[in-house]
């Protein structure tokens, strides 16, 4: 027995090591991204599928193993059309990987500490006031196709215009805004909504909106609650609920700066209580 593992151990060699090492690498994301998704229940039914078309060619069970066969084929045509929107976004995922990657929104600090500062100063007041909003903060992936569908803006961030676009009543309140850079680039804009049937139901429009774009794209989204004023973040297809400012000023500190000095915190904390101190 030693000497047999001795052999098939001596046949190893690296490539074969890195060969393996790169297919479990493939499975590993592949189950990861699959992961509590439509397609889980999918690749489940086609597992079922080929177990038992194997143990019905054991058994001689030609007709049954023919059946089973058969379907395990429309499961993979399946696969590529009911589940387009899934394939869509892991090719998207592997697009934004960090080997094709380009820097974002590159900004100066005292320029990304000052545009958080706006963006806080705008969700504090939308939070406070249970004023309705929903910020999308568009990174590597363009939404031209989404634009489309509001009003181009293309204005300075202020928290003026924020606030302006989504007082109740006004012509863009309902949609969402789009950030490009340092700009509002485009309100009013209609965002497709997600397919995730787990969410809670108390969660409307507007969350699922933010859900379902960031679903498809590398975008965060900023949401307050227009019945309770709850801030929540959604990034790749998950809703993080029950935010305060201060979690909204690191998210977006880390968006702007990375590693480049979202340590200094504080700076923004005194422009957020200097604009209060201002309008007192």
């Amino acid at each position: 027995m030693q000497e047999y593992v001795a052999r098939i151990v001596s046949g190893i060699g690296v490539a074969d090591v890195v060969d393996v090492l790169i297919v479990a690498f493939v499975i590993y994301k592949i189950l990861e991204f699959i992961r509590e998704t439509r397609a889980e229940q999918l690749v489940k039914g086609l597992l079922v599928l080929a177990v038992a078309a194997f143990i019905s060619g054991e058994f001689h069970l030609y007709t049954l193993n023919w059946i089973m066969r058969g379907a395990m084929t429309l499961g993979v045509i399946a696969l590529v059309v009911v589940f387009q929107p899934e394939l869509r976004r892991g090719l998207e995922y592997m697009g934004r990987s960090k080997i094709v990657k380009v820097p974002f929104a590159y900004l100066d600090k005292e320029k990304a500490k000052d545009l958080t500062a706006k963006f806080v100063r705008a969700v504090d007041y939308f939070s406070a006031n249970k004023i309705g909003a929903l910020i999308i903060l568009e990174r590597q992936t363009a939404f031209n196709d989404i634009v489309e569908t509001g009003t181009i803006v293309n204005a300075e961030v202020s928290t003026e215009i924020l606030q302006n676009v989504f007082y109740e009543g006004a012509p863009l309140h309902d949609g969402a805004v789009i950030i490009r850079g340092d700009k509002i680039f485009a309100a009013g804009c209609v965002l497709p909504l997600t397919h995730n049937n787990t969410l809670d139901k108390d969660l409307g429009t507007r969350h699922r909106a933010g859900i379902g774009i960031t679903e498809n794209s590398d975008a965060i989204a900023i949401i307050v609650s227009e019945e309770s004023g709850i801030i929540s973040i959604a990034e790749d297809g998950k809703l993080t609920r029950f935010l305060d400012i201060k979690a909204v000023e690191k998210t977006l500190l880390d968006i702007y700066l990375g590693n480049r000095g979202a340590e200094k915190v504080p700076t923004i904390k005194r422009l957020l209580g200097r604009d209060r101190n201002a309008s007192k």
